[in-house]
């Protein structure tokens, strides 16, 4: 599974308070959420965001709450990969039960700049930077997680029967 888009980079410990801000919550409809996602750290985001961007971030992405209202906001508005170095792990795991692509891969976020184009391989962990030519390697997901990511999320894989 392949995944190609312009880059919106963000820094180090990006919350989920930052990512969809607390007075969002009483919704679970993701497009109300990607309407607000981002919105208190960059009045920019939903403007620059099209459908495919890759979303990079530093350190310690998705730390603070265990919301999955974070991934679903991310997923919805059309970011289709989240390349960091590093995830809070109840967000890692929220991502892919939502079936938001994401890796790390401490090297390439350091070489990325924003607005640059990037391809990502999920099969085999490669990451270029098309806009610089610069090639990182990251470890891919097992297959097992790669088909939740690839059905939408657990509960869409259990529905096709592919996790019972």
């Amino acid at each position: 599974m392949k995944k190609t888009g312009n880059v919106i980079k963000y820094g180090d410990n990006i919350d989920t308070d930052v990512i969809i801000p607390a007075r969002y919550l009483t919704t679970g409809d993701p497009v109300e959420l990607a309407a607000h996602c981002m919105e208190d750290l960059d009045g920019t985001f939903r403007s620059r965001v099209k459908e495919g961007d890759i979303l990079v971030g530093g350190w310690n992405f998705g730390c603070g709450s265990s919301r999955e209202h974070a991934p679903i906001a991310i997923k919805a508005s059309g970011i289709s990969l989240v390349i960091a170095k590093s995830f809070a792990r109840i967000f890692y795991r929220n991502s892919i039960n939502i079936g938001l692509a994401i890796i790390e891969c401490p090297e390439a976020v350091d070489a990325i700049s924003d607005g640059d184009r990037v391809e990502a391989d999920l099969d085999t962990g490669v990451i270029t930077d098309v806009t610089t030519g610069g090639s990182f390697n990251a470890a891919p997901f097992p297959e097992f997680i790669q088909k939740l990511i690839s059905a939408g999320g657990l509960v869409e894989a259990v529905k096709a029967g592919l996790i019972e």
